[in-house]
């Protein structure tokens, strides 16, 4: 969950020297303070190809309150990313965009790049995916740092600004920042860059960060750092984040609403606890079964998603999602259908939403036994594996059952297997 307005996580070595200020004092000029954060309306984007007109987003629609975190899930390819790149302004001239972009109030689709400067960085910054190919390599990281800061604050002395890049640095965890500004990017390592790209993303105290992808290619452990870092980052400036990955562990963390994309086209919009306790969309139930589950009461099977995310390419008529689904009826090939309202807040782009309430989150009751599910049934376990249930009740090990073998609860060489931790369900009707 978002911890925005409370005492963010402590970080060894992450120290403020002070000039740093919890929350924006004053809009950008020109922006209406009053109006919505961010508002995206029907958002389409095609990219002309020899093959044909790529439809990579279709019709993609949220808003985003201040000090709210937004998570976008979705399987490579479902056009998380360039719905992000949209809003920056950061598509490539043959992109065709169409739709409604606005920031307090302000259409930005259309702008020209000097007025998308102004809102870059100032009321919208981004955590590129890649740390070592959004950094320049001949530039050392103190340098980056303080262009950033200069271009919004011309009166910014040189001196002041490496002083704050230091203090920014400190601030995400870098230790020793007062030699490591002057380090160039290939000196540090992968999760010492993200932390150097976040720094950068919040230096001019943002009203929204957008972290595409900001924990990919890292192990657990600086992953869990590295989320830390957003917290904090959150906490300092105030700001609302779009976040933005394929690891629904990170996202039940950290968001506050979830949007899953399904073939550039969010297929379900809800509040995390609908999300993982009450999907209605097939595509999501999957995406949750198909990951281990820490707080799971009961030894359930993994349930992958079979096949793969069909081509944007002249997509044909009826739900993207039917030739995977195990809920598949003749009329899902009709028509693509419309977000139906499933509950407050709560919408899901499918005819069969009854059906999959019914599995209360449980993908094993809707998605069928494979043949590697009954193979799995006659092999012996490893030795030493045993159920994080048989652990903590304090039993020793146990064999796991035949249709499931999992990893000791808390075991540290899961390497970079994502495991979901679902949030607490709240028991008085408010949020947890």
């Amino acid at each position: 969950m978002s911890t925005t307005g409370t005492t963010g996580p402590s970080m060894s070595g992450a120290t403020s020297t002070g000039t740093m200020h919890q929350g924006r004092t004053t809009s950008l000029p020109g922006f209406d303070p009053s109006a919505p954060l961010l508002e995206v309306s029907d958002l389409n984007v095609r990219f002309p190809t020899e093959d044909g007109l790529v439809h990579a987003v279709r019709g993609v629609d949220y808003s985003l309150r201040s000090g709210e975190v937004l998570g976008i899930v979705g399987e490579s390819g479902s056009g998380k990313s360039v719905t992000s790149l949209a809003v920056m302004g950061l598509l490539p001239g043959s992109a065709r965009v169409t739709g409604s972009i606005k920031y307090r109030g302000q259409e930005l689709l259309g702008q020209s790049d000097r007025s998308m400067s102004r809102v870059r960085g100032k009321g919208v910054s981004m955590i590129f995916q890649d740390p070592m190919t959004s950094l320049d390599p001949v530039y050392k990281v103190g340098a980056q740092i303080e262009e950033t800061l200069r271009i919004h604050d011309k009166q910014l002395s040189s001196k002041a600004a490496e002083a704050r890049a230091v203090e920014l640095l400190e601030l995400v965890g870098i230790p020793n920042a007062v030699d490591r500004v002057h380090s160039y990017p290939h000196e540090f390592s992968g999760g010492m860059r993200q932390r150097v790209v976040i720094a950068i993303a919040m230096a001019n105290q943002p009203e929204v960060i957008i972290a595409d992808e900001p924990t990919t290619a890292l192990d657990v452990t600086v992953q869990a750092q590295i989320l830390e870092v957003l917290q904090t980052a959150l906490h300092e400036t105030g700001a609302a984040m779009v976040m933005i990955t394929h690891d629904l562990g990170v996202v039940a963390g950290i968001a506050d609403r979830v949007l899953v994309m399904y073939a550039g086209r969010p297929v379900e919009i809800g509040s995390v606890e609908d999300i993982y306790y009450e999907p209605r969309m097939p595509y999501t139930l999957g995406l949750l079964g198909s990951l281990p589950r820490l707080d799971s009461a009961t030894r359930e099977r993994l349930t992958p998603i079979k096949g793969a995310p069909p081509s944007v390419v002249n997509m044909p008529p009826g739900c993207p999602f039917a030739p995977r689904c195990p809920l598949h009826i003749d009329e899902c090939d009709e028509a693509e259908p419309e977000r139906f309202q499933v509950g407050p807040g709560h919408t899901a782009a499918c005819i069969r939403t009854a059906e999959v309430a019914a599995a209360h989150g449980h993908a094993a009751d809707i998605f069928s036994e494979s043949a590697d599910d009954r193979d799995l049934g006659t092999t012996p376990a490893p030795a030493g594996v045993a159920l994080a249930a048989d652990d903590l009740d304090g039993d020793g090990p146990a064999v796991p059952p035949g249709d499931q073998t999992a990893p000791r609860a808390g075991a540290e060489d899961a390497g970079t297997q994502s495991v979901v931790s679902a949030p607490p369900r709240p028991t008085n009707g408010d949020r947890a």
